[in-house]
């Protein structure tokens, strides 16, 4: 297991679809399910990227760049602020709420064909800066709980 530098922050927004290559809808709170993911999220299931992660500052950067976009419009489940997702690796542990445990699985994806949203927004950042994991351990996760990389 590869551990990047212990760095601490929070949970800024959920996200749920009940279909993939769509934006997805703000929740405040969701059930993370061990070896599965998000319950109710179209990409939960047994595979790598049963989560997908995305750093605040990312998404301000292109609004930033005149794009018209928020959470859950680049298809994140988890929204963060304070971690630099581009300075962890793969195999690295994080924490999430009180129970939540992902491990790291990949970090960028390929887009084989524009997607929605690509469509909508002009750009999507998933492919540079998005994170995906697997989860470890599952429980509740809510808007404005810590989030905890490297130190699992």
């Amino acid at each position: 297991m590869t551990q990047a530098s212990h760095q601490t922050g929070k949970v800024v927004s959920l996200a749920v679809s009940t279909k993939k290559g769509i934006p997805k809808t703000c929740v405040s709170e969701v059930t993370v399910v061990e070896n599965h993911g998000i319950e109710g999220d179209a990409h939960a299931g047994p595979w790598h990227r049963q989560v997908s992660l995305l750093a605040r500052e990312g998404i301000e950067t292109m609004v930033a760049k005149g794009l018209t976009v928020g959470f859950g419009d680049f298809a994140e489940n988890v929204a963060t602020e304070g971690i630099d997702w581009l300075k962890v690796s793969v195999g690295t542990r994080v924490a999430m709420g009180n129970a939540v445990v992902l491990e790291i699985t990949q970090i960028g994806k390929t887009c084989h064909k524009p997607c929605a949203i690509f469509h909508r927004a002009g750009d999507c950042i998933m492919p540079r800066e998005g994170i995906f994991g697997k989860v470890l351990a599952g429980g509740t996760l809510r808007v404005g709980d810590a989030v905890s990389v490297g130190a699992v």
